[in-house]
Parts: structure tokens; sequence; C-alpha cells
């Protein structure tokens, strides 16, 4: 974090090179942010994040980080995204309740190996998408709860409860979909290693291993 914000400050003064070093070091995480959620338009995507980013770079304030910045943005960036790829006329999409699967996106089910890598993929696509997002930058990404909070839009407070509410949401998906009971426990019994397996395959792409 003390390199990032000596990147961040340079680049605040102009050091061109420190704001591509940023960039460089984040993009895999932008990368995967999306691939989790959108088919298709990934790169395009990310560049859009990253030139928003360098628009308002002078608007991150003090506590937060780069990377909870840039994941704020990506989250706009993705509700403009879905929004332009409904029907005229359709309602907004609500973050709070509208899952990746009433997108109707499929994230590749090459990303799973595995049948409980399978069964996490499909319960996280199926919870709403701010679930998703709180436990993937959670646990996955390793965001503070005071980024977490940015990224969601949410009091800094009420960060860790969202947390635990997504845990228990994805916990009761799991069940729902589970076709034995031996695989729901052997997923939730080794859910970090799963959902790490998982996020490595998100970036796992020639474009993504910058």
């Amino acid at each position: 974090m003390d390199r990032e914000r000596e990147l961040l400050d340079a680049w605040r003064g102009g050091d061109l090179a420190a704001g591509s070093d940023l960039f460089e070091g984040h993009y895999r995480a932008i990368y995967r942010f999306f691939r989790a959620r959108v088919e298709g338009e990934l790169d395009d995507l990310v560049q859009t994040t990253f030139a928003r980013c360098a628009a308002s770079k002078d608007k991150l304030d003090g506590d937060g980080t780069f990377r909870g910045y840039a994941y704020a943005v990506a989250r706009n960036v993705l509700r403009e995204c879905y929004k332009a790829q409904r029907r005229r006329g359709a309602r907004e999409v609500d973050f709070g309740c509208d899952s990746v699967a009433d997108m109707g996106v499929s994230p590749t089910g090459q990303l799973a190996k595995r049948r409980e890598q399978r069964l996490l993929l499909e319960a996280l696509r199926t919870i709403p998408l701010d679930h998703q997002i709180a436990l993937e930058l959670f646990y996955w990404e390793d965001l503070s709860s005071a980024d977490l909070a940015r990224v969601l839009d949410i009091p800094h407070g009420t960060a860790k409860t969202r947390v635990r509410a997504a845990r228990k949401a994805l916990e009761a998906r799991l069940a729902e979909l589970a076709s034995s009971p031996e695989l729901l426990a052997s997923t939730l019994g080794d859910l970090e290693r799963w959902s790490a397996d998982l996020r490595g395959h998100l970036a796992d792409d020639p474009r993504a291993g910058r």
C-alpha cells in the first residue's frame, strides 16, 4: 500500500509513468472483476475503467486506496454496460436484487475444473450482484472494509455486516443447488480453496498476464 500511495502521489504530480505502473499493477484484478460478470468486451471495459480513474484521480481522498477507487469506478462501468445491453424501456438494473444470471450472463463453465468449483460458480452467479461483489472483493481480493464500503457506496460501519449477509446468501444458495449432501459438505468445508482456484482461473487469459 505504501508503494501504491507513492505511485498515486507521483501520478497526481504529473508523472505519467507512475500512472502507467498503477494501471499495470491492477490490470489483472479489474479484469477478474469484469470476467466474473460480463461476456466479451472485457478489454474495453478495463480500459474505460482506467480512463475514468485517470480523469478523476484527484477525487480519491487520503483514506482510500487506488485499488478500492478503481473497483468503485469498475462497478459503475459495469452498471452502464448492463444498462446498454438491456432492451429499451426495461427497468434499471438493481445490484441489490439482480444477479449475473438475471443479466443473461453465463461465465464460461471451463473456469470450473472440479464439481465444487462448478457449484460455487453457479451459486455466485445467482446471488445478488452486490453480494457477489462483496464476497469476491473481501475474500478473493483482500479489500479492506473501508474500500469495500466505497465500492458498494455504503457507510463504512455496515461493510462487514454486508459481507456476513452475502456469505449467508451464498451458503443458502449452495445448499439449494448442491446435488448431494456430500458435495455441499465438500464445498463448504474448503470454501476458501475453491474460491482461490476460481480467482486464479478468472485471470487465466494472455491479456491478464500482466
